[in-house]
């Protein structure tokens, strides 16, 4: 333990919370790395050294997935769609929060916990539709970086796909350089990502007074199921249950005072550096959806629902040379973007709930062959049609995966036994069940109108 960390003076969490804990720090090294300080600095030299995290879990919020997603909602039905983009992100602020907390407190990942609560067979499947997630969020970074490659340079979409499998060598290579440059890295990529849409934006002349109507949600996003499919697809590209694992550990990197006034610290900038980074993530996918709106609903192209497709109208609808380009530009840092993200979450996961520890490289190749593997055959057979609707349906698949991260998320940082002086509220517990319940139900619902329709 790195002596800039103190030890407790009192219990703050009851130990008797977990059963058959084994103590192991999570991403053991990086654990403590970075430094924080005293009491005695101020507001803002405190959330600089709490400012990261956040921008990392940021990235799941606005990877390829999404781009999907809310071309789709954009394109079919306008701003409609605005509002459960919206509504997701703030259920990923209040989630995300409770997963800060949660490492913070315990010291313990999201991972860890479950293993530590839970039989080894409920561990086990838990674990396993977690891969599943990651697989299909890995699935999504592999075909949107593939697609920008193609539209950037016109590399065959098969030859994409593969060619994404070797940035697990840049991978390694940050992490071996330490935390602060992978979260530099990831905080370029996101200002890109930003400027690119900023400019789509302006370009695109929403129709403001529209807009903001869509900003309330409507009735018609439950009743009709094509709509409903579109927005739990957003809902699933949004809240993605890898980024609560993923944000329990990586809060951990930072070498904060162990005691109660330290946690409470901890958990304040922690919070503060994950809400402003998700208010980034809401500017990049409102900004999809709304220029997807802008420049195709109601104008003849209401059936765009395709990266390469938006990609090939931009211009010559918006009448903006940059466009397309920057469009493509953007999605190649956001596939990028996710890969490093995606490395670290699927090792938290195994390492959590396995207490398995493997090489990266061997982890980042075994969840890329995974991804890969369909990818490169519905690139082979369908092409770019069908590699669209497999990147939609991947963040439905996420959606769907959710349930199983947030319901132990809420159950622990609800539980006295295990958060001691930090448990939550009971205002805070009411709303992230009632979080956890919509989340629930629209999955429901969702596959009953699936096998009943």
């Amino acid at each position: 333990m790195p002596p800039s960390i103190i030890p407790e003076t009192k219990p703050l969490v009851a130990e008797s919370g977990w059963r058959h804990a084994r103590r192991g720090n999570s991403l053991s090294e990086v654990y403590a790395s970075i430094r924080v300080p005293g009491a005695e600095a101020s507001f803002w030299r405190k959330l600089l050294a709490f400012w990261g995290p956040g921008l990392l879990v940021a990235v799941g919020y606005m990877d390829p997935g999404n781009w999907a997603t809310d071309l789709a909602g954009g394109a079919r039905y306008g701003y409609t769609l605005l509002s459960v983009v919206l509504i997701s992100n703030l259920f990923a602020m209040l989630l995300q929060h409770l997963a800060a907390k949660l490492g913070i407190v315990t010291g313990r990942d999201l991972a860890q916990a479950c293993r530590d609560h839970y039989s080894r067979p409920v561990s086990l499947g838990l674990w396993a539709l977690c891969e599943v997630a990651i697989a299909a969020c890995d699935l999504a970074e592999v075909i949107g970086s593939a697609i920008a490659l193609n539209l950037l340079f016109g590399l065959p979409l098969a030859w994409g796909v593969v060619l994404t499998t070797l940035d697990v060598l840049v991978v390694l290579f940050f992490q071996n350089k330490g935390f602060r440059i992978i979260e530099s890295l990831v905080a370029g990529l996101i200002v890109l990502i930003f400027g690119c849409f900023l400019y789509e934006i302006l370009v695109s002349h929403p129709d403001w007074l529209a807009l903001s109507k869509g900003l309330v949600p409507d009735p018609k996003i439950v009743t009709n199921p094509q709509m409903l499919y579109v927005a739990i697809g957003i809902l699933g590209a949004t809240v993605m249950p890898h980024n609560l694992y993923l944000h329990s550990s990586i809060v951990q990197t930072r070498a904060f005072v162990q005691d109660e006034a330290g946690k409470r610290s901890a958990i304040k900038f922690a919070t503060i550096d994950s809400t402003v980074a998700l208010f980034l993530a809401f500017f990049v996918n409102a900004a999809i959806l709304v220029t997807a709106a802008a420049a195709f609903h109601g104008k003849g192209h209401e059936d765009v629902a395709d990266i390469a497709d938006a990609h090939k109208l931009l211009t010559p609808v918006l009448g903006a040379g940059a466009a397309s380009a920057l469009f493509a530009i953007a999605l190649l840092a956001s596939g990028q973007n996710s890969t490093l993200t995606g490395t670290l979450a699927g090792q938290i996961v195994m390492e959590g709930f396995l207490d398995l520890k493997l090489r990266p490289w061997v982890r980042r190749l075994i969840t890329r062959s995974v991804a890969v593997v369909p990818a490169l055959i519905v690139a082979l057979v369908y092409g770019e049609k069908g590699t669209g609707q497999l990147l939609v349906l991947s963040q439905v698949i996420l959606s769907l995966q959710l349930s199983f991260a947030v319901v132990p998320l809420v159950l622990f940082t609800g539980s006295k036994a295990k958060m001691g002086v930090f448990v939550n509220r009971p205002g805070v517990q009411v709303v992230a069940w009632a979080v956890s319940g919509i989340i629930i139900g629209l999955n429901v619902f969702l596959l009953w109108q699936t096998f009943a329709g």
